[in-house]
C-alpha cells in the first residue's frame, strides 16, 4: 500500500508527544461545597477564571462553571451553596496521559476545563484549551533552540561506519493497557531520528504514525513490540502484537470504526482513527492479521 503521505505540522506532532502535566495549570484554585454563590462570584471575578473544581477535604467532589453561576444570579440565589449548584459527574484527565487524549475529550464533550488527577486520584491541576495552546508554544520554542544546537546529518554517522550495508535497529516492548507509559516508544524513536538528522517534516510523520501504532497495541492486544530499522535512505517500523487479531482488515481501516470498549473511549482513546492516521503518515503501509493470533503492521518512510 503506497501513497503520498500527509504533511503534519509541528503543533500536531507535539499534541501526540506532550503529557498533560507539561501544559496544565498546577496552582489550582478550588472552593468547598459550602461556599456561597455570592462568594464564588467574587472569586471568579478577581481570579479572572470561568470555573473551579469543588474540593471537600482532599477529595474532588464536583466542578462549577460560570454558566452555573450566571443561572443562579438570574434566579436570585446568592445565598445558595456551590454544593447545590455544582456538577457532580466530573470528567477528569490524568496528568500522565498525552495531550492528544485531552484534545479528543474537549472535542467530544465541549467542556471549558478538565480537572487533572494523578495516579492516586488526587487533584494536581486544571486543564483548559488555553493551557494546551500556551504549552505548545512554550515547547515549540524550547525544541527549536535544542534542535539548532543538536541536529546533525545522519549521513555523517553512516559514512563513518564502513560496511556493505549499514543500519540501526531500535526495539521496544509494549505492554497491554499500560497507558502510563503509552507513547514512550514512539517518543524514543522520534528523538533518535532527530539526532540522526531526519528532516523535521519526516520526523513528525514518523512520530504520529508510531504513536498511533503503539497505542493500538496497548488498547487492543495482549502486548507486543515495535522494531524500528533506520538506514540512510529509509526507515522501516514493524509492529507485532499478540492479541485477538482483526477479523476484517478492510472494515478496520474505515474512519471511525473501533472495537475499543467504552472505558477506553472515556479515556480519550479508541476513536477509530488510528489506522487512518497511520496510513496518512507513512509512505508505505502493510497490515496483516490472523484472528486469535495477532497483528503485524509494517510501515516505511523515505528519509531522502
Amino acid at each position: 500500500m503506497s501513497k503520498t503521505p500527509t504533511e503534519l505540522t509541528r503543533v500536531q506532532e507535539l499534541v501526540y508527544e506532550l503529557k498533560i502535566e507539561q501544559v496544565m495549570t498546577k496552582n489550582v484554585i478550588t472552593v468547598p461545597p459550602d461556599c456561597a454563590i455570592r462568594d464564588l462570584k467574587e472569586i471568579l471575578r478577581v481570579k479572572r477564571i470561568s470555573g473551579v473544581p469543588v474540593v471537600e477535604g482532599e477529595s474532588l467532589v464536583g466542578i462549577i462553571s460560570i454558566e452555573a453561576l450566571i443561572k443562579s444570579l438570574e434566579q436570585g440565589e446568592l445565598s445558595a451553596t456551590v454544593g447545590e449548584k455544582m456538577t457532580t459527574q466530573v470528567q477528569t484527565v490524568r496528568a500522565d496521559e498525552s495531550v492528544v487524549s485531552a484534545v479528543n475529550l474537549f472535542a467530544r464533550f465541549g467542556y471549558g476545563r478538565f480537572p487533572v488527577i494523578n495516579g492516586e486520584g488526587k487533584l494536581v491541576g486544571i486543564l483548559t484549551q488555553g493551557d494546551i495552546v500556551r504549552g505548545l508554544l512554550r515547547q515549540m520554542e524550547v525544541q527549536w533552540h535544542a534542535e539548532e544546537i543538536q541536529r546533525y546529518r545522519a549521513s555523517h554517522i553512516f559514512e563513518d561506519i564502513q560496511s556493505d550495508q549499514t543500519g540501526l535497529i531500535l526495539r521496544y516492548f509494549i505492554k497491554t493497557h499500560d497507558f502510563v507509559h503509552g507513547g514512550e516508544a514512539s517518543s524514543k524513536i522520534k528523538r533518535a531520528l532527530e539526532r540522526l538528522g531526519g528532516h523535521p517534516r519526516i520526523v513528525r510523520r514518523v512520530a504520529v504514525a508510531a504513536y498511533e501504532a503503539e497505542m493500538n497495541v496497548i488498547i487492543h492486544s495482549y502486548g507486543g513490540e515495535m522494531i524500528a530499522e533506520v538506514r540512510p535512505e529509509r526507515m522501516k517500523i514493524t509492529v507485532i502484537d499478540n492479541g485477538p487479531g482483526i477479523p476484517d482488515v478492510e472494515k478496520a481501516m474505515q474512519p471511525g470504526f473501533s472495537t475499543a470498549p467504552d472505558w477506553i473511549r472515556e479515556l480519550g482513546f479508541g476513536a477509530g482513527m488510528g489506522l487512518n492516521n497511520i496510513r496518512a503518515c507513512a509512505d508505505e503501509m502493510k497490515l496483516t492479521s490472523e484472528v486469535g493470533v495477532g497483528t503485524r503492521l509494517e510501515l516505511t518512510f523515505k528519509l531522502q
